[in-house]
């Protein structure tokens, strides 16, 4: 799974989820920062992805609850998207899980659990 973020700082920004991510048990090394090769006659190349590994043992709610927390106390615009091995891919907004109750967090966070493992039929998580 390949998780991109579109914003201000991308690359601090991916920086920042990859912290968080790594935080969490079920996700430690799972996780990797990815950069294409440098262009001819430059130093280095930004960061444009992280990778991250979901398989069984509830690694994809782990996963969904970091990046719901994470988006929520962004300050400014961001917007995460998330594609799967299949192809197939959905974004996440600031504004769409900022204001969220508690209730609506842990729904948000169910959906885009069976929306990372391919389960379900809406293909994304509400609000997104």
């Amino acid at each position: 799974m390949k998780l991109a973020i579109d914003g201000p700082s991308p690359a601090d920004e991916l920086r920042s989820l990859r912290e968080w991510l790594v935080t969490d048990p079920a996700l430690r090394g799972r996780v990797g920062l990815e950069a294409p090769p440098p262009a001819p006659g430059t130093l280095g190349s930004a960061l444009e992805t992280l990778a991250v590994a979901v398989g069984p043992g509830g690694v994809a709610t782990a996963l969904a609850s970091v990046l719901v927390s994470w988006i929520r106390r962004r300050s400014g615009g961001v917007t995460l998207t998330v594609r799967r091995a299949d192809g197939s891919s959905f974004e996440l907004k600031v504004a769409s899980v900022r204001g969220l109750t508690p209730k609506d967090v842990t729904e948000m966070t169910r959906q885009l659990s069976d929306s990372l493992e391919g389960r379900g039929d809406e293909g994304s998580p509400e609000g997104s």
